[in-house]
């Protein structure tokens, strides 16, 4: 698109430009600004026309030019043509425009002429001037054009943004381009949704920049905005331009799939379940994002708030948010990694989409598990061994876990035990083992006795006991076993009747006493503690605070401190022999004395001072704990033991020592050295407790990394508080390059604590070094919230019903919680909720059903309780939680939309699925039940109508409807009989379990009809050699009104055998199911005459698709094998195997499908090839319906045979009274089927032998009993028939037919008491009428030319009276013209000369267009004596191209012979032979045998050459012969065969006297012609004595003077004025007898039977003024003035009436009228006419009537 300014007007707006030297152009003012040019501006300067041979520019354009200066361009004219060109030149007008060029200007072939123009502006502004070169062809001009430069844009007419999604943004770019000349400035203005950059900038001339359009939709709409951009000069943007941008929004949807097999559902939403897994590793799942929207959507995933770690959530997604392409999908991959051993993490994620109308959630879970570690042997006995030897055993640690198991052996191995464990630390792979060494190397002769413990990561700790004995050479102390293993010192408070040594004693467990007699129970078979437990008491003992007494009270030996550190205190002497000492104390808690005994190490820094000691009962002593490091600036750790023997060992066995340990380190680090730098990881590094107030274990493990060992403490200085809230065992210790120390964790978690928790330092090689632990021990509230609200509404309810409504909860708190709902009693039957209790982990949502039950019509409002707890408070730490439920019970009740459904008409045996909308209105949903009855409205099939199956099937025979809303319940119909089916359907409201709750009520009537396919032959057409048979014939001859009744009949159940057309014999001859068999007749013809050809047309009259085919016997036959073919075959088989083999018969179309209302013609078809008469059986079916033999049957005679065709040999005659003086004349119609003429003959004797058996009473006679028929040809036998009583006679008349057997036809007749007997024969209704049914008509294809109706039915009529009746003939073709001509009987024997006389059409020829529409009137005068007319009247359709064509042949042949009558030449020797022989057989319809494809060939006279040559020889040679005398041969060309079109006209003409007696009231509507048809009877005719009409030229004359009379007259306005104002005055003079309006009734009657018509040409109009004209001279004949001065009164009326009624029924046929339409008022007659009182008819008055 072009937009571009002027400089001086800015008002102006841009034109397109047409082609110039420089591509610019001169604007027009009046043309838009915006157009389309830029491709043919860049054409423009190579752009040439051609101007008579000459070829230059059309025009010259300045478009870059500036005042005081000249500016000059060459035009170049360059002759193309190979002629010289002579130009004449004349220069422009105007001095703006001048050149130097001659005033001629010669151009020789092939060269060019250049002439220079000068262009000398004067001011600024556009110029425009010519060039005009004149030659010897004509002249043309050269534009000379000077444009101001101007501002121009280039921009497209529109913009298509992408398909884009709501809320979100689309782009695209386009080009914008300075056209002109000029700097020009630009500014956007754009409209939301979009938006344009850069919004403003500078082009310069020809300078192009992309603009960016945004496209931002908030709502899915179809967008439309002008963008403006409006362009100048800068601060002077007078110009604009619009760009149309177009955009199409849609909503976006996301979908999230889980691929994975285990994903499935959790409340109705998408799951990503992983299951358990190990602590410290990760499991990876992924889930699809898809896209099933047009348009490209982006999504951000977040979590739900609430409910997520302090530390961060154990979930993690890679892609947090993206877009998905239409139809495409973006995986997302989760990542689990779990921390907290024996924890359910939940987490939802929030699929968030801008523009979405609804967001999805996705439920993340996940189970952390930890390493489970069992030993091998939880005991491992060394047995006796001697001092200073070892012994070495093997344990295996088992892992049955998926988690690696990191464990660690509280035990020290570097020599200061006497039992060692190796290795101390390590890892078990799931689902492995692995062996540790278990070492005894004692030094002392004792029994040895120790408990050690395995801790392990994120797992409770094991066990394992070690024992043994170390014998010497002076000491042996008893040996000490497993079974020894007994706890054997009670403490000293022990009440002596403790419940618990009865319990043991009574329980079988083995017993030990001490010196007392007190007993004491294997260790730990009373004890609750876990093993954490027991491994906080024996590392801390009585230094643990929360430690409980009965746990103390199992203590027998405490050590304090536990821990020693050497880390502070330094002597002022550095030798390596200087000690640091500290003391530890040793409480015996038991009532005896024990030895104490300390394991000492050869090599180890650390020594204890008493080795070895006697402690007296519960008494305590101190040792000495000396750290004398033998190495400077190392760091040194040991864990020491001591072992308490009882002096006084029991009798009852070995008494095991107890073994107390202290850890001690220290460090040789002299002042200012520094320490080594440590390395080590904490995991993990954040440690979070359960958020209850409970004691609480989690472990941690220190990993030193580095390459030096690695010495820790816990700090306590920094912060004194910690040491109540969390211990940490062990507190220091050891760690060896590469091995890891396990950390034990214990807090109670309080209220005041950090939501951000605490930190824990540990000291690093008693440097300034730490390493920080992260603590969260405290105790948070539970938060269990009701995500729907504290209220949960429900909508009306039925009473006994229910309805349902999800509600969901969801643990916000850190701990896993159990919840349960207490619903009061009462309200227990009115609200449910399921699942009614459960767990929630944290964090995790329950969707949870609630069941709202009324039992009476109120407003409920209940309140059940949600009680929680958390899991490890086992249920004594509860909250509670009320919900509102509000409910409202009422009743229900449904209604169908319409009370009574009418299906319609469903065929029989089908089924058809109908829809009956329910509708509740009530406010509650409404659960119903239906039910069906059903009623069979015909009365035969009252009786057994409800024995029968119901028709009616209900999909859905129960259902729920919600409220004010509707219901499609769908049900199929199955009618198995043709019968009025009524169904009552009721319905019963249900409650929840289903039971009817109320009584049935109506719910609607269905009612349709079960219906066979009907068809029906609405028309009949022929053509071929039986083109002129009328179409009453054609009705007969294929029996359709038997056909018609047969297929409107009901099937019976043997044509029903197979329902559609189907291969079901095994013979040429199938077998026949029906009994109804019809003739389809296709009469008779010459042999090789053209076929016989018959088209019907079928119309499907009901309201069903009717399927029907004509099945020849080889359709229903079953194709066999060849071998299954026995070969034989009957007469009738080979008969009817000739016909198919020859296709003699054929029917096109076979098959169809008509739809109701639809018609289609269907061609048969005989081929006249062989003699005889040929029968062939067709079945015509109906699909689910009739089933009827159609006999088609025709003959075929030699050409020379006579031969009459009979369609029926019964024939019936209208039924006559008796007593009839003037018995009606009959008709009997003969037609001659032969090539040749017929002679006929009725046989007398047998109608005289009728008469002389009724009394010598003609009761039938034959009034032309012999004749001559021409070939193709209808006789009519005219018959009396006068019965001689009231019965039915009937005789067998021979007709002998001349050369050929004679026939014989059975007359019948039948004699009427009176003329009312029979109602068929009542005034206006006669036997006679036509049988072809009265319907809406189609033409026939090829069919051009539609007569309104094909028969015309007058009725009973009496003698010499008139009738007229007006039709209408249509073109019906879109392109071709006709011709039209009624063919009227002409004068070749009596009875076609009455035809002559009868029946009149006028116009009775014409043209019409396509679409046009002729109205033609038919007047049908009857004779003087009865007659049964039964007329047939043809039209003769000729096509105005054929006989335009058929006029230019003739023409042609006529002039080629007048051309060789008066033209020869002289040389021309053999005339003969170089001119063409003309043929003169003019033969209008051609009678002989049909014209093949191959013409005969002419004789060919032999000569002597040809005898001597062969056979073969000649018989080419009179090929080529033949060839050459066709082509010499030119027939004069035959007129076009015109097509025929049939109008029957019948009536019944009565007796004046019979008439007034039997049909007195319609005597009156009759009008009499004055001059009658005259008949050859002797029967006395009423004779009207009038004189003959008046002569063809006085007619014109007197019609010509009366319509040029009345033309002036109705001009004259004065005339017109005085006739309105005399209207309302009486007469003042009235002629004697003009006041009978009687005399003018009878004569005027005629146009009372005329139907409405329209104007007719010209010539109707004088027929029936000369019609009236010599009335009046007939009535002018009496003498009396007045009366005949109303005579011509009332003719003229008639012919004033009949041209209006003619005018308007032809503007109501074009469309121009409504006759339907309701008249806009009622104008009444003055008043003085409408008083007036008729007077009788005088007697003169009376006669002439």
């Amino acid at each position: 698109m072009l937009a571009e300014t002027r400089g001086p007007d800015p008002l102006v707006s841009a034109a397109p430009r047409e082609a110039s030297v420089t591509g610019n152009d001169i604007k027009d003012p009046g043309i838009p600004h915006r157009q389309m040019v830029g491709k043919c501006q860049r054409r423009a300067p190579s752009q040439r026309n051609c101007f008579f041979g000459v070829e230059t520019r059309p025009q010259l354009a300045w478009e870059d030019w500036d005042l005081g200066r000249e500016f000059t361009k060459t035009l170049v004219l360059k002759n193309v043509h190979n002629k010289l060109k002579k130009l004449h030149i004349r220069p422009p007008v105007s001095k703006i425009f001048s050149t130097l060029a001659p005033h001629i200007a010669v151009i020789s072939p092939g060269t060019s002429f250049s002439i220079q123009v000068t262009f000398k502006p004067l001011q600024r502004c556009e110029y425009e001037d010519s060039i005009e070169f004149q030659g010897k062809e004509g002249s043309f001009h050269v534009c000379l054009r000077a444009v101001v430069p101007s501002h121009t844009l280039e921009v497209p007419e529109s913009v298509m943004l992408p398909l884009c999604a709501a809320e979100h943004s689309t782009h695209t770019d386009f080009p914008l381009k300075n056209a002109s000349k000029l700097h020009t400035y630009f500014q956007w203005e754009c409209p939301a949704p979009f938006q344009l950059r850069p919004e403003q900038g500078l082009l310069k001339p020809g300078q192009e920049c992309h603009t960016t359009v945004v496209f931002r939709p908030q709502e899915a709409l179809v967008y439309q905005q002008q963008a403006l951009c409006r362009f100048g000069e800068e601060g002077k943007l007078e110009s604009s331009c619009t760009v149309l941008l177009q955009g199409l929004a849609k909503y976006p949807h996301l979908l999230v799939k889980n691929p994975s097999s285990k994903g499935g559902e959790d409340n109705g939403g998408p799951l990503v379940d992983f299951g358990p897994v190990a602590v410290g590793k990760s499991l990876q799942k992924h889930f699809d994002i898809f896209n099933p929207s047009p348009v490209t959507a982006s999504f951000s995933l977040s979590r739900l708030p609430g409910g997520v770690p302090s530390f961060g959530s154990e979930f993690s997604c890679d892609a947090t948010r993206g877009r998905v392409a239409p139809g495409g999908s973006r995986r997302v991959s989760v990542t689990y990694s779990p921390a907290v051993v024996d924890t359910v993490s939940v987490e939802y994620l929030s699929l968030n989409c801008k523009g979405t109308l609804s967001e999805s959630l996705l439920k993340l879970s996940g189970r952390c598990i930890g390493p489970k570690v069992a030993l091998s042997s939880s005991v491992v006995d060394f047995e006796c061994v001697e001092a200073g030897g070892s012994v070495v055993r093997t344990v295996e640690l088992v892992n049955t876990s998926t988690a690696e198991a990191f464990y660690q052996w509280d035990i020290d191995c570097s020599g200061n035990s006497v039992f060692s464990i190796l290795p101390a630390s390590g890892a078990v792979l799931p689902h492995s083992h692995t062996r540790v060494k278990a070492a005894y190397r004692p030094t002392q002769p004792n029994a040895h006795y120790r408990r050690v413990a395995c801790l392990v990561l994120d797992g409770e700790p094991v066990f394992l006991d070690l024992i043994g004995t170390c014998h010497s050479g002076h000491q042996k102390p008893a040996i000490l076993k497993p079974e020894h293993l007994v706890v054997h010192t009670l403490q000293q408070d022990c009440r002596q009747n403790s419940p618990h040594a009865p319990a043991a004693l009574r329980g079988g467990h083995k017993i030990e006493s001490d010196q007392k007699g007190l007993h004491s129970p294997v260790e730990g078979q009373f004890m609750s503690a876990t093993a954490v437990e027991d491994f906080y008491r024996a590392c801390l003992g009585h230094t643990d605070p929360l430690c409980l007494k009965s746990s103390l009270s199992l203590l027998r030996v405490s050590v304090a401190p536990t821990e020693l550190l050497f880390n502070h205190k330094h002597t002022s002497s550095s030798s390596p022999s200087s000690a640091f000492t500290q003391s530890v104390s040793i409480t015996n808690h038991t009532r005896r004395k024990l030895s104490l005994v300390w394991t000492a190490a050869q090599e180890s820094p650390f020594s204890i001072a008493p080795s070895s000691c006697d402690l007296a009962p519960l008494k305590s002593t101190l040792f000495r704990v000396t750290y004398a490091p033998k190495q400077l600036n190392t760091l040194h750790g040991a864990q020491l033991e001591c072992f308490a023997y009882d002096k006084h060992s029991p009798d009852t066995g070995v008494c095991p020592p107890w073994c107390v340990t202290i850890r001690v380190i220290g460090h040789s680090f002299q002042p200012g050295k520094e320490h080594f730098t440590p390395r080590c990881s904490v995991n993990p590094p954040h440690v979070v407790f359960p958020a209850l107030s409970v004691i609480s274990y989690r472990t941690v493990l220190l990993h030193n990394v580095g390459d030096w060992p690695l010495t820790f403490c816990l700090e306590r200085s920094s912060n004194p508080a910690l040491a109540e809230s969390a211990f940490v065992v062990p507190s220091c210790g050891l760690i060896q390059p590469g091995d890891h120390q396990i950390l034990s964790l214990r807090a109670v978690p309080a209220e005041d604590s950090s939501d951000q928790g605490f930190k824990l330092h540990l000291q690093l090689n008693a440097s300034k070094l730490t390493k920080e632990l992260t603590v969260v021990s405290v105790v948070a509230k539970l938060c269990v919230s009701l995500e729907g609200g504290s209220t949960l509404y429900f909508q009306p309810t039925a009473v006994g019903s229910q309805a349902q409504r999800t509600h969901h909860i969801r643990n916000r708190s850190l701990l896993p919680v159990r919840f349960q709902w207490s619903i009061p009693e009462p309200d227990q039957e009115l609200i449910s909720v399921k699942p009614d209790a459960g767990e929630l982990h944290p964090n995790e949502c329950c969707m949870q059903t609630w069941t709202f039950s009324p039992l009476a019509e109120n407003a409920y409002t209940l309140e059940p309780t949600l009680t929680y707890w958390p899991v490890q408070s086992h249920g004594s730490i509860k909250s509670h939680l009320t919900l509102v439920v509000e409910g409202v019970g009422s009743r229900g009740w449904i209604e169908a939309e319409k009370s009574i459904l009418d299906v319609g008409e469903t065929l029989v045996g089908s089924c058809r699925t109908v829809e009956i909308p329910v509708v509740n209105k009530s406010p509650c949903p409404v659960s119903f039940g239906l039910s069906v009855q059903q009623i069979l409205l015909d009365d035969e099939h009252h009786s057994d109508s409800a024995a029968q199956p119901s028709a009616l099937q209900l999909d859905l025979e129960r259902g729920t409807v919600a409220s004010h809303s509707t219901m499609v319940v769908r049900s199929t119909i199955r009618p198995n009989r043709q019968a009025e089916y009524l169904w009552t359907i009721t319905y019963t409201t249900l409650n929840t379990s289903g039971c009817v709750m109320s009584s049935p009520q109506a719910l609607c009537e269905v009612r349709a009809r079960g219906v066979f396919p009907t068809l029906q032959a609405m028309d009949a057409w022929s053509c071929g050699c039986v083109g002129r048979l009328s179409k009453t014939h054609i009705w007969k001859l294929f029996s359709l009104d038997c056909l018609n009744n047969q297929l409107l009949s009901n099937p019976s159940s043997e044509e029903l055998t197979f329902q559609t057309p189907t291969r079901h014999s095994l013979h040429t001859s199938p077998s026949i199911f029906t009994k109804t068999m019809l003739d389809f007749n296709f009469g008779s013809a010459p042999v090789d005459s053209d076929p016989s050809d018959f088209m019907l047309m079928l119309h499907n009259p009901g309201c069903i698709p009717v399927h029907w085919a004509f099945l020849f016997p080889e359709d229903q036959q079953i194709e066999l094998e060849y071998w299954a073919v026995t070969g034989e075959f009957s007469n009738t088989e080979l008969s009817q195997m000739k016909v198919q083999d020859n296709q003699l018969f054929s029917v096109s179309p076979r098959a169809g499908t008509l739809l109701p209302g639809q018609k289609r013609a269907v061609h048969f078809s005989y081929s006249h090839v062989f003699v005889g008469t040929d029968h062939f059986p067709v079945v015509f079916k109906l699909s689910y319906g009739r089933e009827i033999l159609l006999n088609f049957q025709c003959a075929t005679v030699e050409r020379d045979q006579p031969h009459l065709h009979f369609d029926s040999h019964q024939h019936s005659f209208t039924s006559v009274t008796i007593g009839d003086c003037s018995p009606p004349k009959q008709v009997y119609e003969l037609h001659n089927g032969g090539a040749v003429p017929v002679c006929y003959e009725v046989d007398a004797a047998v109608l005289s032998q009728l008469q002389t058996d009724n009394f010598d009473h003609p009761v039938l006679r034959c009034l032309n009993p012999q004749g001559e028929i021409p070939p193709g040809k209808t006789a009519k036998l005219e018959w009396i028939f006068s019965p001689l009583e009231a019965k039915t006679y009937h005789v067998d008349v021979p007709i002998h037919i001349g050369g050929s057997d004679s026939a014989v036809v059975r007359f019948e007749g039948r004699g009427l008491s009176s003329l009312t007997q029979d109602s068929s024969n009542h005034c206006n209704s006669s036997d006679c009428e036509a049988i072809v049914p009265s319907v809406t008509r189609v033409p026939f294809p090829g069919q051009v030319l539609l007569l309104s109706e094909d028969s015309i039915f007058l009725g009973d009529i009496p003698v010499c009276s008139q009738s007229s009746r007006i039709f209408f003939l249509t073109n019906v073709s879109s392109a071709d013209t006709a011709h039209y001509e009624w063919d009227l009987p002409q004068h070749t024997n009596q009875q076609e000369e009455e035809g002559a006389k009868v029946v009149q059409i006028h116009p009775d020829r014409g043209r019409l267009r396509p679409g046009e529409c002729a109205l033609c009137v038919l007047t049908f005068t009857s004779t003087d004596y009865p007659t049964v007319h039964q007329l047939d009247v043809v039209c003769q359709v000729t096509l105005e191209a054929e006989r335009t064509r058929y006029n230019d042949a003739l023409q042609r042949w006529e002039e080629e012979r007048e051309r060789q009558k008066n033209e020869f030449i002289i040389t021309d020797k053999n005339i003969t032979e170089s001119q063409r022989v003309l043929i003169d057989e003019t033969v209008p319809v051609r009678k002989g045998p049909p014209l093949r494809k191959y013409k005969t060939l002419p004789p060919i006279c032999a000569s002597g050459v040809y005898e001597a040559a062969s056979a073969g020889t000649k018989l080419r040679t009179a090929e080529l012969q033949a060839q050459r005398q066709i082509a010499k041969v030119w027939r004069r060309p035959d007129p076009p065969r015109p097509a025929l079109l049939y109008l029957r006209v019948t009536a019944h003409s009565h007796d004046l006297i019979e008439y007034l007696k039997n049909c007195p009231d319609y005597f009156n509507k009759h009008y009499r012609s004055l001059q009658s048809v005259q008949m050859h009877h002797p029967e006395p005719t009423v004779s009207t004595g009038l004189p003959a009409p008046a002569h063809s030229p006085d007619k014109e004359i007197l019609f010509h003077i009366l319509s040029c009379l009345l033309r002036d007259i109705l001009d004259d306005s004065a005339f017109i004025q005085r006739l309105i104002s005399s209207a309302s005055k009486p007469d003042t003079y009235r002629p004697a007898g003009s006041s009978s309006p009687d005399r003018s009734s009878f004569p005027s009657s005629s146009c009372q039977c005329l139907c409405p018509s329209s104007s007719p040409p010209a010539r109707p109009q004088t027929w029936a003024l000369s019609r009236a004209v010599g009335s009046e001279e007939s009535a002018g004949s009496s003498g009396n003035t007045p009366h005949t001065r109303e005579h011509v009164s009332a003719f003229m009326s008639e012919l004033v009436l009949m041209n209006t009624l003619q005018n308007l029924m032809m503007e109501a046929v074009r469309g121009e009228l409504v006759l339907t339409a309701c008249p806009r008022s009622n104008i009444l007659p003055p008043v003085s006419t409408r008083r007036r009182t008729p007077k009788p008819p005088t007697g003169e008055e009376k006669t002439h009537l």
